[in-house]
């Protein structure tokens, strides 16, 4: 396993946990459940993903949630393409996270 005692040491993690809270918080507001669920439960299944997988036996395991994690954090961003050209949120905003998951997908080059 990584040279990490805990998931929350994972810079990844860390990084997914904020875009997680910044997404909750931006479209709190949001009536399209829809798409808020969707978006919602993607940025927190990369956070999760992290996490469930450092938690594994492996190196092997940990790596497979990492691809997970790294999906879902392509799956945000093309989210956040669509919440800016709906006006859900400001492009401003959206240029500023979108590139966040790219920032973290870094981190999860594997």
């Amino acid at each position: 396993m990584a040279a990490f005692s805990s998931f929350e040491d994972i810079i990844a993690w860390q990084k997914a946990k904020q875009l997680s809270l910044e997404i909750y918080r931006e479209l709190k507001s949001c009536k399209d459940w829809g798409f808020r669920d969707q978006i919602q439960r993607a940025s927190t299944s990369i956070m999760n993903n992290i996490a469930e997988g450092f938690e594994r036996s492996g190196d092997k395991e940990f790596r497979q949630y990492l691809f997970i994690a790294k999906g879902s954090s392509g799956e945000v961003r093309s989210m956040l393409y669509l919440a800016s050209e709906l006006g859900y949120i400001e492009k401003q905003w959206h240029t500023n996270l979108v590139v966040k998951p790219n920032q973290f997908q870094k981190c999860l080059q594997i």
